[in-house]
């Protein structure tokens, strides 16, 4: 196989390859890192490469593999490379969330995801771009490189999980970890044509911390399959002692889910979320088109959708807030952090956004009552340009923040699973996203549909050419 195909060939089939002694980890790090240092200094997706204890690590495995008798013996992804976000500690690597006076600042844990995933076989090749405290849906805190979109390097690869979305989509690694807490896996898997799963609350653990932002704030996957990107997510699930919250494992794993056919579902779609009522037509026509593909295969779809007018005042207070909570002095801050930690939520006010949270939530989960899934766009118009924004004063770059990603917060609020899959691509090449909304705790039926749709769709997205000579 020739290196760019074994570079973009799927998680689980690098697995089977090690397990078949078709490659060795070594040899498949050694290409990942390759790939990094030739292509990374112009996409800006990592902060930190850590080339010589996963090269270790890499030689380890692979003399594990030679001495081992029985290979299918050992961890799902035994010996694959993937990447750890620049939010999440893994002992030994820097941790700067975003932060550039932050680069010294070296973890001396693994959060329990790093934990998991380490137990599942990966390793981990470095710490990927995002935006400053994770606050923004484009990756270009002050000090780094701006994390850019392999599809068109002129624009962003989304944020915060910007850095992972570019990885993956780049051929750095086939799967990465995010993070989620308004968007933050589906909007970079929609710039990027990734898969991206934000689970229910309580589906992952924030060990060795707690409840953060009052539980909006989930791990999550970004794959280039379905399959992939389940796995990843069984591999993440689980609950650790301490847990504010914590959901039972499904009656079947993730992975499972993919190779099952869905069964008619309800489906209500929308292009656009009221109060917000335009989409780009490229968006529309996207989640059109795919409504009319999921008619198709004998599901019931209705025009419906909830407004979130309710959730964006204390949904923006608890946003805001997150940067206060950080501790860091002003030197250290972006001047849009700055601007928010300015705002400076009273503690009162902030449990009265909770409260507000919460009472939406219960209504959006009655929405779901009478419906399987909610299809909408992931974000409202496709992404923006490097720096398109940086002209503009804090107020009106939360105003256009908030009329891009308005289809995501919600289903932070509320802790309801959703998941994105590229489903087309616009007239600069860059992919289109659709995401799809569950009940609460039902990762699986959106799996399944998920699954359906990509086995289904009449495209597929070709390598990014920045990234294939």
């Amino acid at each position: 196989m020739k290196s760019l195909d074994l570079a973009f060939t799927p998680a689980l089939d690098l697995a089977q390859l090690i397990r078949d002694r078709s490659i060795s980890p070594l040899e498949l790090t050694q290409l990942y890192l390759d790939r990094i240092e030739k292509y990374n200094p112009k996409l800006g997706s990592f902060f930190h490469v850590a080339a010589e204890t996963a090269l270790q690590e890499a030689q380890t495995k692979t003399e594990q593999l030679l001495n081992t008798s029985d290979p299918n013996s050992l961890p799902l992804f035994f010996g694959v490379p993937t990447t750890i976000k620049d939010l999440n500690a893994v002992a030994g690597m820097p941790l700067t969330y975003g932060v550039a006076a932050l680069r010294e600042n070296i973890a001396n844990y693994d959060d329990g995801v790093t934990t998991r995933m380490k137990g599942a076989g990966f390793i981990v090749l470095g710490k990927t771009a995002t935006s400053q405290l994770g606050s923004f849906p484009f990756t270009e805190p002050p000090g780094f490189s701006p994390a850019r979109n392999p599809w068109h390097l002129d624009y962003t690869a989304g944020g915060s999980s910007g850095g992972a979305a570019a990885a993956v989509a780049a051929g750095f690694c086939p799967v990465a970890q995010g993070s989620d807490g308004g968007g933050s896996v589906r909007g970079p898997a929609a710039c990027c044509g990734l898969v991206g799963i934000k689970p229910s609350r309580g589906r992952i653990s924030n060990a060795p911390v707690g409840d953060y932002q009052s539980g909006i704030s989930s791990n999550g996957p970004l794959a280039r399959t379905v399959a992939d990107a389940a796995a990843l997510l069984d591999v993440m699930s689980g609950y650790i002692p301490g847990d504010p919250y914590w959901l039972p494992s499904p009656e079947i794993s993730f992975l499972e889910a993919t190779k099952q056919v869905s069964t008619p579902l309800k489906i209500a779609f929308c292009d656009h979320m009221p109060p917000f009522t335009k989409s780009e037509p490229i968006v529309k026509e996207t989640v059109d088109k795919t409504a009319k593909l999921l008619e198709s295969f004998g599901h019931f779809l209705e025009i419906n959708c909830p407004s979130v007018e309710a959730l964006i005042e204390p949904f923006t207070k608890i946003w805001q807030s997150g940067i206060g909570a950080s501790g860091l002095p002003p030197s250290m801050l972006s001047p849009l952090n700055n601007w928010f930690r300015e705002q400076r939520v009273s503690a009162g006010e902030y449990l009265q956004a909770v409260q507000q949270i919460q009472i939406f939530s219960r209504q959006l989960v009655v929405f779901f009552e009478h419906f399987d899934v909610l299809l909408l766009p992931v974000y409202l118009h496709q992404p923006i340009k490097i720096g398109q924004w940086a002209h503009l004063s804090p107020q009106e770059t939360l105003e256009k923040i908030i009329n891009w990603i308005a289809p995501c917060p919600a289903f932070n609020a509320s802790g309801l699973p959703a998941m994105t899959l590229p489903m087309a691509q616009d007239e600069n090449g860059l992919p289109v996203g659709i995401q799809l909304v569950g009940k609460p705790a039902d990762e699986l039926t959106l799996i399944r549909l998920a699954s359906q749709l990509e086995k289904s769709k009449n495209f597929s997205l070709p390598i990014p050419s920045s990234v294939s000579h």
